[in-house]
């Protein structure tokens, strides 16, 4: 992987745990991840007027992304519903480069080099033990079912946009179109899920929203712009050291404990950063 994009897809991880942390500080989980993806569905939309349209072969990509993109919001919602930023998300995000890693070797060929494949390995283990504390009696397995789901919706939506924004023609319309048509998706989910709550939270809570849309929008575009150039596997599971950044919001916003072991999966977590970069 090419240093610009290395360095663009640890900003991603960075701007990714940011608008994650916005989801427990104030609103209800599902509420705020609806306005989120709304918001950033409008932060794209100026944008239309430049992109033109994807290629036809794009469109097939896109719906199933929408598609699986809802079904994860609902799951991470229901996660951080009963579990813990720190607990949640790292299994969550943890997870998800195995499978994606998998994905990309069966659906796409994207066989990976031994460094490459040792550092997803080191990497997904040590996001995993930032989770734990306590040992499983300290989970929610409510939360940890729907974590894992929301990984198998990330890998999902992974691997469709890694290769729609490859047929897309240009990777910007992919971008631009996946994000409006997600944000109009999301203001009807929550119109209907929430009723006048989804408004009234528009005008009270709209610096947060705002903040998180924009977070919400750079992260993932930068993400689908780095798996056109890379491997997505590479991708995937670099992206998931956002959770050294929602590790430290959580002990930081909210007062979530410091444990010697997550200072330990810390550290697997960088080393197995290193090894996809030197792979």
């Amino acid at each position: 992987m090419e240093l610009h994009v290395f360095i663009a897809v640890l900003a991603a991880a960075a701007f990714h745990a940011g608008w994650n942390a916005m989801l427990k500080l104030k609103l209800e989980p599902l509420l705020a991840i609806s306005l989120i993806a709304a918001a950033s569905g409008l932060v794209m939309t100026p944008l239309l007027l430049y992109c033109g349209l994807p290629a036809a072969g794009a469109w097939p990509y896109i719906v199933t992304s929408l598609l699986v993109h809802l079904l994860y919001y609902v799951a991470l919602g229901e996660a951080y519903r009963t579990g813990e930023l720190s607990q949640v998300y790292p299994i969550a995000r943890g997870s998800a480069p195995l499978i994606t890693a998998l994905g990309g070797w069966l659906w796409l060929g994207e066989a990976l080099s031994v460094m490459s494949c040792l550092g997803v390995v080191i990497l997904a283990s040590g996001i995993l033990l930032l989770s734990m504390r306590g040992g499983l009696a300290a989970f929610d397995m409510r939360a940890v079912g729907f974590a894992l789901l929301t990984a198998c919706t990330i890998s999902a939506y992974t691997l469709a946009d890694g290769i729609g924004a490859r047929e897309g023609g240009t990777t910007l319309a992919y971008i631009v179109w996946l994000f409006v048509l997600d944000g109009t998706m999301m203001v009807a989910f929550g119109l209907w899920r929430f009723g006048h709550a989804f408004t009234r939270e528009i005008v009270q809570s709209w610096p947060l929203i705002a903040g998180g849309g924009a977070l919400s929008a750079a992260a993932y575009a930068i993400a689908i712009w780095a798996m056109t150039v890379a491997p997505i596997a590479l991708v995937a599971a670099l992206r998931e050291t956002s959770v050294l950044f929602a590790a430290a919001l959580g002990v930081a916003l909210l007062r979530e404990p410091i444990l010697a072991s997550r200072i330990v999966a810390a550290v697997l977590v960088v080393v197995g950063m290193i090894m996809l970069r030197l792979r």
